[in-house]
């Protein structure tokens, strides 16, 4: 966040109270001469300009209020960053870096893209994010981010580095994507730290790769298969077995099974206080209540899935079920296509769009209308049915309405024959 004060002075700069978050207080006179507040109360004197078309960013020092007309060991007051702000100002008109160097810059005198990072995840990322939202981030940025881009200064980062690492990950475009995504978080963050000036995020305008969702669903046939499979493996691998037929009879994703307490389950629904959209409830049918009674509880486990370690729950079914869509023949359906397996069933009964977006957990209608095109198919489906038994009647002319005893079909006499005759 960045706030503009008409002069900053050792009284206006002890006087700015800290805010949830870093904001930067710019002064209205000298422009980029700034002071940084840190959620923890810290004060720093910043200054940014630019030299030679290059963003460069200054910490002039930590700010200490005055006492008794002087300032603390360590600290300075707002005149001397104020002078020093103004003698880089003017070094920069002649298009000196102040910084000196072969490149222009020194190591440590502005934070790089890696420190940014680093403070994304510590700081940002376990107040606002989920344990997975939280692992998948920091893979992107460890993984991805940092070894392309951590030596660069955050505030210099432009969207050609961004556009070339996007386009290095354009075989997986899925991953460049989300890449793209947390990317583009961590500078707005920037932005709101007072890294980089307001509006420059280095992401936008850097068009995402289309991704082509798929949409595996078992068919009537392959779900027998599966469930063939899955009885004979009932004593080889019970807790994956009762796993994913709760997957199968819920809809509910992978890992909202298997960390699922016994406490959250009640009589005829799960609740879920913490899904991937927050709390919701999900409803248990007969065949998955009984699932869930045919499972022992573990002792000292919370879990109806324990995990190899104590006071843990199922990490995941990825291992099981790869054994088991082998000797179902469906080596191409992915656990999550179980869920996708579910909701094409519910549009096969009837149901509606809305009331399976309910049953899934959908918080936005645009999730569930991935599977419009199925409730269209549904659509047409019954309309087939419905036009084949109108038309059946239709061409029916035995036991014909207005045919007397003993008259041969299509024969008429008298006064039918003459005009028509309408009965109410």
């Amino acid at each position: 966040m960045a706030k503009r004060i008409s002069r900053l002075t050792d009284r206006t700069a002890g006087a700015i109270p800290a805010n949830n978050g870093d904001t930067v207080y710019w002064d209205a006179e000298l422009t980029g001469f700034g002071l940084r507040v840190r959620a923890s109360g810290r004060k720093t004197w910043v200054f940014q300009t630019r030299v030679r078309g290059r963003l460069r960013w200054f910490t002039l020092g930590p700010c200490g209020a005055p006492h008794n007309g002087k300032i603390g060991s360590g600290s300075m007051g707002a005149d001397e960053a104020r002078r020093q702000a103004q003698r880089l100002a003017a070094l920069a008109k002649q298009g000196i870096d102040p910084r000196g160097g072969p490149d222009g810059q020194e190591e440590g005198q502005e934070p790089s893209v890696a420190d940014l990072g680093r403070r994304f995840l510590e700081d940002y990322v376990p107040v606002h994010c989920k344990p997975r939202t939280q692992a998948h981030y920091r893979r992107m940025v460890e993984k991805l981010i940092v070894p392309a881009l951590g030596g660069l200064p955050a505030g210099e980062a432009r969207r050609k580095d961004v556009a070339e690492l996007h386009h290095a990950l354009r075989a997986t475009p899925y991953q460049a994507n989300r890449m793209l995504g947390v990317l583009s978080k961590m500078f707005t963050l920037a932005e709101v730290w007072g890294w980089r000036p307001d509006g420059t995020n280095p992401c936008r305008h850097v068009k995402q790769y289309k991704e082509h969702k798929r949409e595996r669903f078992l068919s009537p046939e392959e779900m027998a298969r599966l469930g063939a499979v899955l009885r004979a493996a009932e004593s080889e691998m019970p807790s994956a077995v009762a796993a994913i037929r709760l997957l199968l009879l819920t809809g509910c994703r992978m890992g909202e099974i298997c960390s699922l307490r016994w406490e959250h389950v009640a009589a005829d629904e799960i609740e879920l206080p913490d899904a991937k959209t927050g709390s919701r409830s999900v409803p248990l049918s007969p065949e998955a209540r009984a699932v869930l009674a045919s499972l022992p509880r573990a002792a000292g486990s919370p879990f109806v899935f324990p995990g190899r370690f104590p006071g843990a729950h199922r990490a995941n079914l990825q291992r099981p079920w790869s054994i088991l869509r082998h000797r179902a023949g469906l080596d191409d359906v992915r656990i999550h296509d179980l869920r996708h397996s579910f909701a094409s069933r519910a549009l096969a009964l009837g149901e509606s769009l809305t009331m399976i977006g309910k049953l899934l957990g959908h918080t936005q209608v645009q999730t569930t209308a991935r599977y419009a095109h199925l409730a269209r198919n549904s659509i047409q489906s019954a309309a087939a049915r419905i036009a084949d038994s109108i038309g059946d009647s239709l061409n029916e002319r035995a036991g014909t309405a207005g045919e007397a005893p003993g008259e041969a079909p299509g024969e008429e006499t008298g006064e039918a024959q003459r005009a028509p005759r309408f009965e109410p």
